[in-house]
């Protein structure tokens, strides 16, 4: 790295965080003027309101809109260079575009392995932190999954519960049926079962075993603890949960849904394949605005600045169908997380080839 390169990169960072930093301010002042009231009605101390509220939210924020704010730091501090000849005398000067794009690329991969570390690890960790909090002071982010909850726990094995009480992992009305084929062999029903978090098995209370083949018979009992693949989780709805698991528990959970047989598992393939693709679009998106401002124009940096705004609010566009698509079955997670960087990398072709060198 010369004197040049740190020169761009500090820019770059400089830019980008300063930026966000502005609008995380904003975002937190407005959302405090929409929760004053609950905080004080539910007596939360000032302690609880910065530290397991407010500062848990800036890494989900930050991470949200990297690569938008990346995008038009990058386009801003760039057309501000080139409008000051800056652009010019550098490659005037015998240094080539690709070497003049080597910090950039350093300041976008460290941003992007910034992104895939919050993204994938620290968020799932804060965001149950907020959710606590939530769930204490403001709205319940976890609830029963209503009555007649019917799950799939293998893929011959059914469970039926009438309701779920979220607070004391109690479930009422329990059945549980094993079929072989399109044949009923085993079946269990009882009043309650309860969940023991300490070594992960149920109790189940007043049950009657109903054994169809080989030989059929009943089996009464007041209480047996039994394990069976069946979590709380399962049973109880927590607004999406998925954004508080990080990369290993989601690809297991997705592991355990198709253990199950469940085909429940799409919104959550969708996901993995979005955090893996995000961090990718900073170093696309920095190249794409490098290439767009790095000339320089007679209106000065108006003109361009909207026009990578306009890029960045496509490549969120794009995101969003691919996702609709994803969601309705028109499209593989893999492709609909893929999509758009493949899209917006020829986009971004196309500008590198125009680009002044």
């Amino acid at each position: 790295m010369t004197k040049l390169d740190w020169y761009i990169f500090r820019k770059f960072i400089g830019t980008f965080f300063f930026a966000i930093s502005l609008l995380i301010v904003v975002v937190i002042v407005f959302d405090v003027s929409e929760n004053i009231g609950d905080f004080i009605n539910n007596h939360a101390t000032l302690k609880e309101i910065v530290f397991d509220f407010y500062v848990p939210f800036i890494p989900y924020f930050l991470n949200l809109f990297i690569f938008l704010f990346v995008f038009i730091s990058v386009i801003f501090f760039t057309s501000k260079m080139a409008g000051h000849t800056e652009i010019i005398a550098i490659l005037s000067s015998g240094v080539s575009f690709w070497r003049l794009l080597k910090p950039y690329l350093v300041a976008a991969s460290l941003l992007a392995v910034v992104s895939f570390y919050l993204g994938n690890f620290l968020i799932p960790r804060t965001d149950k932190v907020r959710r606590e909090f939530r769930n204490k002071y403001i709205t319940n982010m976890s609830k029963s999954a209503g009555a007649n909850i019917h799950v799939q726990i293998s893929p011959d094995t059914y469970v039926y519960v009438a309701n779920y009480d979220v607070k004391r992992h109690v479930g009422y009305k329990f059945t549980m049926e094993r079929f072989d084929g399109q044949t009923l062999v085993y079946k269990i029903m009882s009043d309650r079962v309860k969940y023991d978090s300490v070594d992960g098995k149920w109790n189940i209370v007043n049950y009657v075993e109903h054994f169809i083949e080989p030989e059929e018979y009943l089996v009464r009992g007041k209480s047996k603890d039994t394990t069976i693949m069946l979590r709380p989780a399962d049973l109880y709805v927590v607004y999406r949960g998925y954004e508080e698991m990080n990369l290993v528990e989601l690809s297991e959970y997705i592991d355990y849904q198709r253990m199950k047989g469940a085909d429940n598992v799409l919104t959550y393939e969708i996901e993995m394949h979005k955090r893996l693709a995000s961090p990718a679009a900073i170093i696309m998106l920095t190249i794409i605005g490098m290439s767009v401002s790095c000339r320089k124009t007679r209106g000065g940096m108006g003109f361009t600045l909207g026009f990578g705004i306009a890029i960045a609010f496509a490549y969120i566009i794009f995101i969003e169908f691919s996702r609709v698509f994803a969601v309705s079955g028109g499209m593989s997670p893999v492709l609909a997380g893929w999509l758009p960087n493949i899209i917006f990398s020829i986009v971004g072709i196309y500008f590198v080839i125009k680009a002044p060198k």
